[in-house]
Order: structure tokens, then C-alpha cells, then sequence
């Protein structure tokens, strides 16, 4: 007999849809699945991450997500799964990031009536990689940064993502609320069957 331990079965690969949408599943609809909470807690988290996750701020969503849930637990005494809010600004990334800039941008010069200063999503694209392309040290990357958001199309996205932002909010609070009460209800009827 060898004292050689048994290797590990191999996992099996997956293409990078096949793990977005596992990693979906586990970061964003098993919280909500296993609350313990009533639905509208784990609800009022999918709100308050998708608000966030609609605003030009990738990379500080999160903090956002946790201010927000600090001044509504210690002021307002409301509350909701600060978890899922996180999870839920994750819906905004580096992949979606661009175009998402991008409606951002064009419906803030929608809204400010600049409709005539929309340039193209290429032009777009361009002027962010040639702004943050080249190799800069952290202090010349945030100047830029800074006059980039500020006085470029700053203003244009900030306006522009305040609408996204509400309906962002209000479809994750509807969705999450419906998807926590069905969820609820099946366990509940599969309970009663069982037992």
C-alpha cells in the first residue's frame, strides 16, 4: 500500500459568464435569501446599495453604503442589511464602468440643456484612457482626476446620475421586497407540505 494521499478532483473550469453569474448569485441573492429578517429590511438594503451603485463615485460606493447605514441606524433609527447594500453597489464596476459614465454624462447635458456639448461614447472612452493611461504618481493621477471630474463632465454626471439614482433605488427596493416575500412564501408553503 502507498502512503501517497488521494489528489483533489479537479474543479471544473468555467467561462468568465459562468463565474459573474455564480459570484452574482452568491454575493447578491443568497443574503437575501437567508435574512432572517422581514423582507423589507434585506429591500431597503438592495435600495440603498443600488442608489449608491447609480452615482458617478465607483470606489468609495461602499464607504457610502456604510455612512448611510451608520446615520440611519444612530439618527433616523432606520435600518437595513448593511451587506446587501454593499453587495448591491457592485452592480457599478470596472467592467460597467464606462458605459455607465456615459448615460450618466449624456443625460446631465440632457438635463442641464447642453444637449449640443454630447460628444460620441468613443470620444468619450478616449478622453478617459488618455487622461488616466499614462504612468502618474498618485498626486498627478488625482490632479487630474480632479480637473477631469470637476471641470470636464463632472457636473454633467452628477446631475446626470441623480435620476438613475432614485430609479436605481426604487426598482432595487420593488425587486428585493417581491423577491424576499416569494422566497418567504415558498419556505413557508414547503414547510406546511413537509410537515
Amino acid at each position: 500500500m502507498s502512503n501517497e494521499t488521494p489528489k483533489p478532483a479537479a474543479l471544473p473550469k468555467r467561462s468568465l459568464w459562468q463565474r459573474m453569474v455564480r459570484l452574482t448569485t452568491y454575493r447578491l441573492l443568497i443574503p437575501i435569501k437567508r435574512a432572517r429578517h422581514a423582507p423589507e429590511y434585506g429591500a431597503r438594503g438592495v435600495m440603498v446599495g443600488m442608489a449608491w451603485a447609480m452615482t458617478p463615485l465607483v470606489g468609495i460606493q461602499m464607504y457610502l453604503v456604510f455612512m448611510t447605514w451608520l446615520i440611519a441606524r444612530r439618527l433616523f433609527r432606520w435600518n437595513f442589511s448593511l451587506i446587501i447594500g454593499l453587495a448591491w453597489t457592485w452592480t457599478t464596476n470596472v467592467i460597467t464602468l464606462f458605459p455607465i459614465y456615459y448615460v450618466f454624462y449624456v443625460t446631465g447635458q440632457m438635463l442641464l440643456g447642453n444637449w449640443d456639448n454630447v460628444s460620441g461614447y468613443d470620444s468619450f472612452v478616449g478622453l478617459f484612457e488618455e487622461t488616466f493611461g499614462a504612468e502618474l504618481s498618485l498626486l498627478e493621477t488625482l490632479k487630474r482626476y480632479g480637473v477631469f471630474v470637476i471641470k470636464d463632465w463632472g457636473l454633467a454626471m452628477a446631475v446626470g446620475s441623480l435620476p438613475w439614482s432614485a430609479l436605481g433605488g426604487w426598482l432595487g427596493y420593488r425587486w428585493g421586497l417581491a423577491y424576499a416575500r416569494r422566497r418567504r412564501a415558498k419556505a413557508t408553503k414547503k414547510i406546511r407540505t413537509t410537515g
